[in-house]
């Protein structure tokens, strides 16, 4: 800095006489009235708009001495504007119109206290180009005198447009006009220093201000600590704060905002409550600033009902703390992260109540919260909503916005988004290039978002860590192993390193495509490397290896991770406690799960399910039925996967009327019902011979028949068939074919077994006729299991019925022709027939030649046989 100093000080004895002018001073006295300001309205009722704005007239021709109004009075180009008339005027023209002309025609010029206020006007309005002509156009006028307030406001006027550079070079400008620069001057530079984040550029400006022997204001030290704090510097903020307090200076409201924005720059949001605490000591009572910040960092600490409570007391009628749009913005936030978006829109329309306009933070903040939950079209209102207020939409509002087409699975949408961005003229960031990756990746297009990470590469823009983070996780949701080395590559040869949650994401998609020892192998050296292991790492690894069936390697990694003493999460407890089942180790489940309770880790119902299992396992039914009593006590809502193990308990235990009332209350709280709860629901009614309410389930099952399994079919088809609903069963065998639901060999088998207890042989001939139009061929029991009760039950007439319809096909008499062969052949008894077949006899009573009947293919089926037929075969065969 000194060498800064230096050469500008070098470059001063030239500047300075080049720079002086012949002041020209008015000796009239001026009008004491002329600088006041006026306030000026304006309001349209129609359009429901209204302006305040301030002018001030300066002084004009009649105030001038007389000797300056001679020059001017004949030029019929000199025009007598007020102050606030030529800063309209100047603002109207584009940097590139003469400037300087329309300033030379100003009469006011020749009154040199009209330029602080024209320049204290224009930099209030902020047009920073502007400002720099008028004021080169000032240091040109013959009575132009150098004044410290002058540069001062450009200094400040170039600090809130982050120009540090040129703020700096205006400190030593002033110096060369012999301007010393007062407490403000520092104020300014300092404030400039700390909004680049330059904070020690501004503690050097302190000290130079200190050599100088001008004593540090409240708000010097105030602006110090924001520079410091601004860059997350948060100790040095509190280092200068102590000086502050040594050397006399109290702290203020301001100061404490400041202190606890450094503290949320920070990252320290336990530290920003405990000070929060410390202040309410104080007499100073807090403000709103005061409380966003602090509703920010609950926020940030996941303790969001007492960020909420801080915001409804804040709407209190007695509250002296109203909230703004930061505060609502917060809110909005705070039920966005925690999936509240019917709460956020609620935020959002009160904030509209309030008579709150959002900016455009706030508008961002509600698409954001639509695109966490894949609210496309939301998400598209707002955005649209924020073009028609007159608010042009920023990059993050076309980033969130393309987050919300990649969540709801319209990644093309989402490349048009990107596409919009840029033609709007807005360069698309880091962020937004990891989304689109993410959009396509996420719905597994990985080649495409690898071509993104290409593009984003020809753009000048170079891949981050989680960039690579979000290709590994597309690897694993699209089973790709070998793109995980290709990535993991990629990111080698660019130099990036992967952190933390780099090798989680690869650890991860290692083992959701079952690459065991490539996630123990990037375990290892992610241990190798020194790179921190959080509880994300040892989740995955746990839940993977419960995955993989890899039990004991569970339990080793959760003892690693105690030892460590790293917070086990749900996941981990749950992972753990399925290990110890799977291994029939009931008592350590039980003793993780007490342990979970204790650490004030409270189960959820993924854990309540897995106990459940384990118990299930260990067929200790009391236990299941106390720990669902516990689930009840405790409000754990059940989902389906519980309410299926609940059922399962239930029915092994003894308790099939507890399955029913069970699926009752499901249907009441609408919870789905699956594969498996109507399986266990079909049991209960089996046990419980209740085959009314079994024929009830079928209006329940219907809808769900392409889904559900043909094993639980079926066993629904039997429970109605045993209970002599012959008709009931046929219906839903029907409403099977209907739905295209799969239908096998054994429900066919189900069916006859039924049809045949019942005696319906005739529906039986119609069932076996269906098996041979659907292409499914009736087994030889089928066949045998008829020509039986024909023999035994039907008749003579029923039993000649049942012949000639058998008759009708020459191959089912074929087909039982072989099989009576094979099993005389197989057992070397000819002459004597097991009491399940029909004597031979038979046959060759019925059919004069049976040789007739033999085709190729039969003779092939008995030479198949692994069975010397020899002599009995021969003897079979010539009969």
């Amino acid at each position: 800095m000194a060498s800064t100093a230096t050469q500008y000080l070098q470059l001063g004895g030239a500047a300075a006489s080049t720079h002086r002018r012949t002041s020209i001073w008015c000796s009239k006295k001026s009008n004491p009235s002329a600088f006041k300001e006026t306030k000026q309205g304006f309001v349209d009722y129609d359009r429901g708009q209204h302006e305040v704005s301030a002018k001030i007239t300066g002084i004009r021709r009649d105030d001038i001495a007389a000797r300056y109004r001679l020059r001017v009075a004949g030029n019929r180009f000199q025009k007598d504007w007020t102050v606030s008339e030529v800063v309209d005027l100047v603002l109207s023209l584009d940097l590139s119109d003469d400037v300087d002309g329309l300033l030379n025609r100003w009469i006011g010029r020749f009154a040199r206290k009209n330029f602080p206020f024209l320049i204290k006007e224009l930099t209030q309005r902020g047009s920073i180009e502007h400002c720099n002509l008028v004021f080169r156009w000032m240091k040109n006028q013959r009575n132009y005198c150098a004044r410290t307030d002058i540069y001062n406001m450009m200094i400040w006027l170039h600090a809130r447009h982050n120009r540090t550079d040129q703020a700096r070079g205006l400190f030593f400008e002033m110096q060369e006009w012999r301007c010393k620069p007062d407490v403000e001057t520092y104020n300014a530079l300092i404030n400039a220093h700390g909004r680049a984040g330059q904070w020690r550029w501004a503690m050097n400006v302190m000290d130079g201000m200190l050599r100088a022997a001008i004593p540090p204001s409240r708000s010097t030290y105030n602006n110090l600590i924001n520079a410091c704090g601004s860059s997350g510097n948060w100790k040095e903020a509190l280092n200068v704060c102590k000086k502050m307090t040594d050397n006399g200076v109290g702290p203020d409201l301001v100061t404490h905002n400041i202190i606890l924005s450094a503290f949320k720059s920070g990252a320290q949001y336990s530290k920003a409550l405990s000070y929060f605490e410390l202040m309410k000591g104080t007499h100073i009572r807090p403000d709103t600033t005061t409380l966003n910040i602090i509703i920010h960092c609950l926020v940030k600490l996941r303790q969001y009902d007492k960020a909420i409570d801080i915001f409804n007391s804040m709407r209190e009628k007695s509250s002296e703390c109203t909230p703004d749009v930061v505060t609502f913005t917060s809110i909005i936030h705070l039920y966005s992260v925690c999936g509240q978006v019917e709460n956020c829109e609620a935020a959002f329309h009160m904030m509209l109540g309030e008579g709150l306009k959002p900016n455009i933070v706030s508008y961002n903040a509600l698409i954001g919260a639509y695109a966490a939950r894949g609210m496309d079209n939301e998400a598209l209102l707002v955005f649209n909503e924020i073009k028609h207020n007159g608010i042009r939409p920023d990059i993050v509002s076309y980033t969130s916005l393309l987050n919300a087409y990649g969540r709801s699975q319209k990644p093309q949408k989402a490349r048009k988004i990107f596409d919009m961005m840029k033609r709007n003229k807005l360069k698309p960031n880091i962020v937004s290039y990891n989304a689109l990756i993410d959009a396509y990746g996420s719905n597994g297009l990985l080649t495409e978002a690898i071509e993104i990470l290409r593009e984003m590469e020809q753009d000048g823009i170079q891949p981050n860590v989680v960039s690579i983070c979000t290709l590994l996780a597309a690897c694993g949701r699209c089973s790709q192993k070998v793109k995980i080395e290709k990535v993991l590559t990629a990111a080698e040869m660019r130099g990036i390193k992967l952190n933390t949650v780099a090798y989680n994401s690869a650890i991860g998609s290692c083992m959701n495509v079952g690459e065991y020892d490539k996630a123990i192998g990037l375990y290892k050296s992610m241990m190798k490397k020194k790179i921190k292991t959080d509880c994300v790492t040892y989740t995955v690894l746990i839940s993977g290896c419960c995955k993989m069936s890899k039990y004991g390697e569970a339990l080793t990694f959760m003892e690693e991770m105690m030892l460590l003493k790293l917070p086990l999460s749900k996941e981990v407890y749950s992972s753990v406690i399925c290990a110890y089942s799977k291994l029939g180790q009931i008592v350590e489940a039980e003793s993780t799960f007490n342990l979970m309770k204790s650490s004030g880790c409270y189960p959820d119902v993924v854990t309540y399910t897995a106990m459940l299992d384990a118990y299930n396992t260990a067929e200790s039914w009391e236990k299941a039925y106390a720990l669902f009593e516990e689930m009840e006590a405790s409000g754990i809502k059940l989902d389906t996967i519980a309410c299926a193990a609940l059922m399962r308990s239930f029915n092994r235990g003894g308790q099939p009327g507890r399955v029913l009332s069970l699926a009752e209350s499901m249907r009441d709280k609408k919870i789905p019902f699956s594969d498996t709860i109507f399986f266990e629901m079909v049991s209960a009614c089996s046990i419980l011979q209740d085959w009314r309410t079994a024929a009830d389930m079928i209006k329940y099952i219907e809808p769900s028949f392409p889904v559900i399994s043909s094993g639980c079919l079926n066993q629904f088809l039997h429970s109605l068939g045993r209970s002599g609903k012959i008709e009931t069963m046929l219906k839903l065998f029907f409403k099977m074919l209907a739905s295209g639901a799969d239908v096998n060999l054994n429900t066919y088998s189900i069916l006859l077994k039924n049809l045949l207890s019942s005696g319906n042989w005739r529906k039986y001939l119609e069932v076996l006729q269906w098996m041979e139009d659907a292409g499914i061929h009736p087994t030889v029991e089928m066949y045998r299991d008829i020509l039986s009760f024909s023999q035994k039950c039907c008749g003579n007439e029923n039993a000649a019925v049942i012949k000639e319809r058998l008759g009708m096909n020459s191959h089912v008499v074929l087909r039982y022709f072989v099989y009576v062969s094979f099993c005389l052949v197989h057992l070397n008894i000819f002459h004597l027939c097991a009491p399940a077949l029909l004597p031979l006899s038979w046959y060759m009573a019925n059919h004069v030649n049976l040789l007739f009947l033999v085709d190729q293919e039969s003779i092939l089926f008995l030479l198949s046989c692994n069975t010397p037929f020899e002599t009995a075969g021969s003897s079979a065969c010539e009969d």
